[in-house]
């Protein structure tokens, strides 16, 4: 069975056990977020359902991502206090994030250390963790001058 299969087989499964329906809505939705790995945010994703002529709603969309994301399908980076980004998870991958503030760019890093301090607090406290998502917040090369800039015109008399 490919990864593919797997992941809608558990998220088949997820629905089933929620007393939900696989509709066509959302095997299609499905199939869009797990034929590429990228960050989108939702309106990203209706816009991309849209251009090859599935009809879905924003509804759907967001009730869709939530519930992937509740089984571990999909991962997401809060943008701010109401937009996320999402992004396909793979079964035995991590990474962590970069974050930035203004124009929103997510950038994926994976740093052994941190990892292992993460282990070490979660030993040291005799805690069992089941999921941990960090990210760093801030600003990106490409939007550190323009902030500067505006900073400066600000200041200015």
């Amino acid at each position: 069975m490919s990864a593919h299969q797997e992941e809608r087989r558990i998220f088949s499964e997820f629905l089933k056990r929620r007393g939900l329906k696989t509709t066509r809505e959302r095997t299609a939705l499905f199939d869009e977020i797990f034929s590429t790995h990228r960050h989108f945010d939702a309106e990203d994703l209706v816009l991309r359902m849209r251009e090859r002529g599935t009809k879905i709603s924003r509804a759907t969309v967001y009730r869709t991502l939530d519930l992937l994301f509740e089984v571990g399908l999909v991962g997401r980076v809060r943008l701010n206090e109401e937009k996320y980004r999402y992004e396909r998870l793979r079964k035995g991958e991590h990474h962590d994030h970069l974050v930035c503030t203004s124009c929103g760019k997510v950038i994926e890093f994976v740093d052994r250390a941190i990892e292992r301090r993460q282990e070490a607090v979660c030993r040291a406290h005799d805690f069992q963790p089941t999921s941990h998502s960090h990210q760093i917040r801030g600003l990106c090369a490409a939007c550190r001058p323009r902030n500067a800039r505006t900073a400066a015109r600000r200041a200015s008399p």
